[in-house]
């Protein structure tokens, strides 16, 4: 039986924060199908306009936002406030890549005219959104989707319908058109009716695999609809030679929890070399003993708020048990703080002696740790998954560097860096169970609009050449 309304808690309290009806999917359709085309027929300088002004009003209602975001997915507020910043940084990235990967260009011109490329909008396109980062990664498509004259639906995930609201609302009130951005609240069934109507040209999605693969598997006969999958990964993490453990521990401790460890790129391995084993370990290990889990607005301030919801924090315990049941030893053990509420402290286990290790992406603060001899055998574990978003390598030299960045298989690579680090203008997708090979970030100009050639002449002008009888 379908929703007949959607209802946001907080992770942190269990308070219900937001409640609204499911979206009416089809009549946002036709309003969408309806503004485009005086929307793809504004000028680009007018478009950019109306995105400058998102930005402003983005910094204008910082706290607000900061403050929603916080409740609705639990994250600390620094955390909350560093997204919104990001967010209101990747207007302008995203401006100066659309004159940078999609610009009209005019490639020659004379007697045999000219050969021109321009880039057309797909028209209606359908973002859906995750919750773990539900400003700024939906925004990463929506952005440049206006940009390029598309009219967008955004159906954030049911778990921040709130946050997907203010989002568009202050698209709204930039200047956007009505219809034009519109706001699908719904579950599961809104996501699928989205993606299988044929109003829909262009789909891009940000989710579990999971989740991504059953899309794609609903399009596999429609090589007419674009679609866009940003998906998560079993992200290794390898640690070889270095005297600076205690960096290298922050580094880790950084990538595997930040976030409670619910971002695509959050680490999920970590590769040991066997030299370094045991002090690196170590230095995690208490380091990890003192992070802080609380709520959003906590005195003093939390490294790490709750998961999402209860069923990912059981889900996640779960886990755990099962990796020491089958032959994972425990380092620090995963403990559920609070009663009733989706709490976990970070946990970690060397699954080193385990005979299967499963590849899966086990969304949460949960770090499994791989003790290896030679660094050859770290590059074919860390490549030992379906999946391909995120790699790093912390210590090493410069020529192992090159090594790892040469045969790790994954789309976002560091190097003495968190796996979660900010890539600014950088593409940001993955390989394999992780994306289709449509990397956003600025790079997701590319797939908002279609290039167009066109071979222009002002006046006919045409000879016969071979093949005819003169006369």
């Amino acid at each position: 039986m379908s929703q007949a309304e959607i209802i946001s808690r907080e992770p942190a309290t269990g308070a219900e924060l937001w409640r609204g009806p499911v979206s009416d999917i089809e009549a946002l359709l036709a309003l969408a199908q309806h503004g485009w085309p005086a929307w793809a027929a504004q000028s680009l300088h007018a478009r950019i306009g109306v995105l400058r002004r998102f930005a402003d009003e983005i910094r204008k209602d910082a706290e607000d936002f900061a403050r929603l975001l916080a409740r609705e997915t639990g994250k600390p507020l620094w955390e909350a406030h560093n997204e919104v910043q990001a967010l209101a940084a990747r207007t302008e990235m995203i401006i100066r890549a659309q004159a940078e990967r999609a610009a009209q260009r005019r490639l020659n011109n004379g007697l045999t005219g000219t050969l021109a490329v321009r880039h057309k909008p797909h028209g209606v396109m359908a973002v859906l959104g995750p919750f773990s980062q539900p400003l700024l990664v939906p925004a990463g498509h929506i952005l440049p989707a206006l940009l390029a004259g598309n009219a967008v639906v955004f159906k954030p995930s049911a778990q921040t319908p709130a946050c997907g609201e203010m989002l568009v609302q202050c698209l709204l009130r930039s200047g956007v058109p009505a219809g034009v951005i519109s706001c699908a609240i719904g579950g599961d069934e809104a996501g699928q009716q989205l993606v299988a109507t044929e109003a829909v040209r262009a789909i891009a999605f940000s989710g579990s695999a999971h989740a991504g693969i059953a899309i794609a598997r609903k399009l596999a006969a429609r090589p007419d609809k674009l679609l866009t999958l940003e998906m998560g990964g079993n992200n290794p993490l390898v640690v070889w030679d270095t005297p600076l453990i205690e960096d290298a521990a922050v580094l880790i401790v950084q990538s595997a929890f930040g976030g409670a460890g619910q971002r695509f790129n959050s680490a999920r391995r970590l590769i040991l070399g066997a030299r370094i084993y045991q002090p690196v370990l170590e230095a995690v290990k208490r380091l990890a003993d003192r992070i802080i889990v609380g709520a959003p607005f906590d005195e003093p301030a939390p490294f790490m708020g709750p998961m999402i919801n209860a069923e990912a924090a059981d889900g996640l315990t779960e886990s755990f048990i099962w990796l020491m049941s089958n032959g994972g030893r425990p380092i620090k053990q995963m403990v559920r703080p609070r009663d009733n509420l989706p709490f976990v402290t970070p946990a970690i286990i060397d699954v080193t002696a385990m005979a299967e290790r499963p590849d899966i992406e086990l969304f949460g603060p949960l770090l499994q740790v791989i003790r290896v001899e030679e660094f050859d055998e770290a590059i074919a574990l860390a490549n030992a998954t379906r999946y391909g978003l995120a790699a790093g390598l912390i210590g090493g030299a410069p020529e192992e560097y090159n090594r790892f960045w040469a045969g790790v298989r994954a789309g976002i690579v560091t190097w003495n860096r968190p796996t979660t680090a900010d890539l600014g203008a950088a593409p940001v997708g993955g390989v394999g169970f992780s994306g289709n090979h449509r990397p956003g970030g600025t790079y997701a100009v590319d797939y908002c609009g279609y290039p167009v050639a066109s071979a222009e002449l002002e006046q006919p002008r045409a000879s016969l050449g071979v093949g005819f009888i003169t006369g």
